[in-house]
This record gives structure tokens, C-alpha cells and sequence, in this order.
């Protein structure tokens, strides 16, 4: 073991315990993601199963008070995630459907609760605190999965929309579940039930909505005229300030974070600065998930002596596994056919909302937390456990629903629709050379107008590098006048 390591090095310090365990991490869930890319799973499940390697269940390479010391990761995470999530609740794009979209999300979001919270509570029995808890956080679907499928297909049309702003609003429903769910569940736990438990945190999480908002203002006004890396660090800074504020009230970032990148894309339409988070967040989030990995307690799961109330807690785990997609699909299913949407977005939406990660991790580590003791232990595991197969089974999931809804194709004739007959009023039918060399034409067309050998979400940087090499380069043309 590492502890054993250390003190056969005599290494006391605790700084370089905590450096070397933060390292381990980084480079485990590096490594790890060199085996799932092969199998092509998505990164989270990497970070996940890197965690769980180095965790004090299997190989126990960081020690249990370093993990403790990292709860501060998930507030940080899931403030990176929701303001991400906040770029896709532009106004123009909410105002045109808005209300059917609202109606769909709300429908998929609570099937799925009300079916888990049946099921477990009514069905298998178990306590209420717990049964609520998991039932809210049913609720909540990782866009990340998604987005990622989307952009890898490069799938467009009406089921890609509804399905982008279904899960940006279905984090928010989750939020404003789990918010009610945990108060409901201290309540029972106290005996001292009213309604101002519920309604209490419904209007704080209505407060740091508002402030989120004010935060983004604050943020559009800090960053105008800022150079690139200056941008990045005020951003940065103001999060880390929203995340401490929301700690002092013991709320959840992640609605007021949502809220602030929501005000601020639709205030400037600054597509960049996401992009700058993007490029820096993927550190902060490996921690993030790793650490969910070194809490994930897989003898608990397997043994047959650890239960909630009566249960299992693989039975439970299971059945919370099949109930939340049945749960989904059906509500999905269900809203799409009330808004009278197309038979394609009703029949296949429920597939897209399968996968389920960062969000509900971050706040089960939050309910963790809150309930304490075996029943907190118990709620993490079977939501990491459950969010392990979701991300394994959610991105085919999805690509399979953009592709029976024909948002994509892989035929070059869909791609790239042009007139097979000519233009000269003989309406001879085209060769295939001349079917082909239009199509590449016409795909030119369509491409950038510049030659950028970066990627999209690196193209920030390689923009600050530029501004940085002229502003030194007019300084040093300057010195030579002078």
C-alpha cells in the first residue's frame, strides 16, 4: 500500500502526500483512457474505473484522508459543467418552442422519478429518505454524451434541437427535484415535517438562480476588452467566487452556475470564452470523477450482506438501472406525442436521454453528504454503478437514436444532396465522376473559409498566442525607435 511506501521513505509531509495523490490521479485516469478510447467508451467511464483501481477497495494508492480533503472538486466540476451547459439556453432558439420543450422535459424528468420512487418505496420497501432522494436524481441526463454524439455524427434537424434543449432544461428539473427530495428526506429523518421545508429551498434555489444572473452581467462587464488570458482567469475566478458563496448557504452551484452562462451567451453571444473553459475544465473534471471512483465502494455493491432496509444493494442498483429508462423513454414518449411533436422525435427521443454522469454524481456526492452514514454510502454506489453502465450503453444509445430519426447518414448522397440531372433542359442523368466532383465542390464550399491546423476548442489558445507575439513584437519595435 502507498501509506506503507510513504513511511518506508520516511515521507512526512503532508504537502507531498496530497501533490504525489492529485499526480496518481491525473496520470491513472490519463492511462486508462488509452484502454477505453480502443473500446470506444466515452472518457467518464475511464475516470470513473481509474478511481476505482486506485481506491481504498482495490489497490489503496491514495490514502482516505486526502479523498476526504477533495470535496471541494465536485462543487468546482459541476460549476465548469452547468456553465458550460448554460450555452445552449440562447433565447432566440427558446423563444421559438420554448413552451413545448418545457412540457416534454418536465413529463420524461418526472416519469422517471415517479417510477423509481414507486418501484423502490412502494415495491421493494425501502426508506423513505432514500427512496426519495434516488427517485430525484433520476431525473437528471448528462448533455456531455449527447453533445458529444451529436458533434461526432454531425447530426441537425428538429430531433437534434428538441433533444439539445431538452437537456439543458432537464438538469434544471433535476436541481429543483433533488433540492425538494433532500429536504423532504432530512425532514423524515428529524420528524419535524412542514411545509416550509419544502418551500425554503425551492426559493433559495430561486435566489442563486437570480444571483447567478447578476454574476454573469458582472462577468460580461470584467471581460470587455480583456486580452485572452485575462478573460480566462477572471472567469475562473468569478465561478471559484459563486461556487464559496453558494458553500457559506449550503446550496448546490450548479443552478446559479447555469444561470451566469446562461445571462452571459445571450448577452455578448461569446461562443469563445465556453471554448477556453472547454480547454481547461477536462483537468478539473478527471479529478472530479476519479475522486467519485475512489468513493465507490464495489465490495458493498457485490456483497450479499450489504442491503438498504431489506434489499440488496445490486438489486436495488438494477432495478433502478432499468426503471429510469423505462421511466425516460416513456415520458419522453409521452410528452412528444401531448406538444404534438414529429412521429421520428416521438418515437426515438426516450434513447437520447439514457445516459446519466455528471451531474447526478455531483449531487449524489452532495446527498451523500447530507444523509450520512451507510444510507449516503449506499445512494453514491449505486449511482456511480449505475453511471458506469449508463455511459457505456448511453452514447450508442444515441447515436442510434440520431440515426433512426435521420438526422445523419452516412450515405455521401444524403451529406450532400446536389441535382443529378443536367441543368441544360435535356434532363440527362449525371456519371458518377460528375456526381462525385460536384459533391466534393460543394462540400469546399461548406468548409472555413481559413486554414486552422488546431482543433476548434484549441483555437482560443493559438488566438492568445498571436495577440501575445504582436503585442510583444510592436513593444520591441518600440524599444528600437526609442
Amino acid at each position: 500500500m502507498l501509506v506503507s511506501i510513504y513511511e518506508r521513505l520516511h515521507i512526512t509531509s503532508s504537502v507531498s502526500v496530497i501533490v504525489i495523490s492529485v499526480a496518481l490521479m491525473l496520470i491513472c485516469g490519463f492511462a486508462i483512457t488509452r484502454l477505453t478510447k480502443r473500446l470506444h467508451l466515452p472518457n467518464v467511464t475511464a475516470y470513473i474505473l481509474a478511481g476505482i483501481l486506485i481506491g481504498p477497495y482495490c489497490l489503496n494508492l491514495v490514502p482516505g484522508d486526502v479523498i476526504k480533503g477533495m470535496d471541494f472538486i465536485a462543487d468546482i466540476a459541476l460549476a465548469f459543467i452547468a456553465f458550460g451547459t448554460g450555452e445552449f439556453f440562447r433565447f432566440s432558439t427558446l423563444r421559438k418552442n420554448g413552451v413545448r420543450i418545457l412540457v416534454i422535459t418536465v413529463m420524461e424528468a418526472c416519469l422517471a422519478s415517479v417510477l423509481v420512487f414507486a418501484v423502490s418505496y412502494g415495491v421493494l420497501g425501502l426508506e423513505l429518505n432514500f427512496a426519495i432522494v434516488l427517485a430525484a436524481l433520476a431525473s437528471a441526463t448528462a448533455p456531455a454524451s449527447t453533445v458529444m454524439t451529436i458533434r461526432q455524427t454531425h447530426a441537425k434537424g428538429d430531433f437534434v434541437e428538441t433533444l439539445l434543449q431538452v437537456v439543458a432544461l432537464d438538469d434544471i428539473v433535476g436541481l429543483i427535484a433533488y433540492s425538494i427530495a433532500i429536504s423532504v428526506a432530512l425532514a423524515s429523518m428529524t420528524g419535524s415535517f412542514h411545509a416550509g421545508n419544502v418551500i425554503r429551498p425551492v426559493l433559495v434555489n430561486m435566489g442563486v438562480f437570480a444571483l447567478g444572473g447578476l454574476f454573469g452581467l458582472f462577468l460580461k462587464l470584467l471581460l470587455h476588452k480583456r486580452s485572452t488570458d485575462n478573460r480566462l482567469i477572471v472567469s475562473i475566478a468569478l465561478l471559484f467566487a459563486f461556487c464559496g458563496i453558494c458553500a457559506l448557504l449550503s446550496v448546490s452551484p450548479l443552478l446559479g452556475c447555469m444561470s451566469m452562462g446562461m445571462v452571459y451567451i445571450n448577452s455578448t453571444e461569446d461562443e469563445r470564452l465556453f471554448k477556453q473553459l472547454n480547454y481547461f475544465s477536462p483537468p478539473v473534471l478527471l479529478l472530479f470523477f476519479v475522486r467519485s471512483g475512489l468513493n465507490f465502494d464495489l465490495g458493498a455493491l457485490v456483497n450479499t450482506s450489504e442491503s438498504v432496509g431489506s434489499v440488496f444493494l445490486l438489486l436495488v442498483g438494477v432495478i433502478y438501472f432499468v426503471v429510469r429508462i423505462a421511466g425516460k423513454y416513456a415520458g419522453a414518449f409521452l410528452g412528444c406525442l401531448f406538444t404534438r411533436k414529429d412521429k421520428l422525435v416521438r418515437n426515438y427521443l426516450g434513447l437520447a436521454l439514457i445516459p446519466q454522469a455528471g451531474v447526478a454524481i455531483g449531487l449524489a456526492a452532495m446527498g451523500a453528504r447530507t444523509l450520512g452514514g451507510e444510507t449516503g454510502r449506499a445512494l453514491e454506489t449505486i449511482i456511480l454503478a449505475s453511471s458506469v453502465l449508463y455511459e457505456l450503453i448511453g452514447p450508442a444509445c444515441a447515436k442510434l437514436s440520431l440515426y433512426l430519426s435521420k438526422s445523419y447518414s452516412n450515405k455521401l448522397e444524403d451529406l450532400v444532396p446536389i441535382e443529378e440531372t443536367s441543368g441544360d433542359g435535356t434532363e440527362e442523368p449525371k456519371s458518377e465522376v460528375e456526381l462525385l466532383i460536384e459533391r466534393i465542390q460543394a462540400i469546399q464550399r461548406e468548409l472555413p473559409r481559413h486554414n486552422n491546423p488546431y482543433y476548434e476548442e484549441e483555437q482560443a489558445y493559438s488566438e492568445a498566442a498571436e495577440e501575445h507575439f504582436a503585442l510583444v513584437s510592436n513593444e520591441t519595435r518600440r524599444r528600437k525607435r526609442l
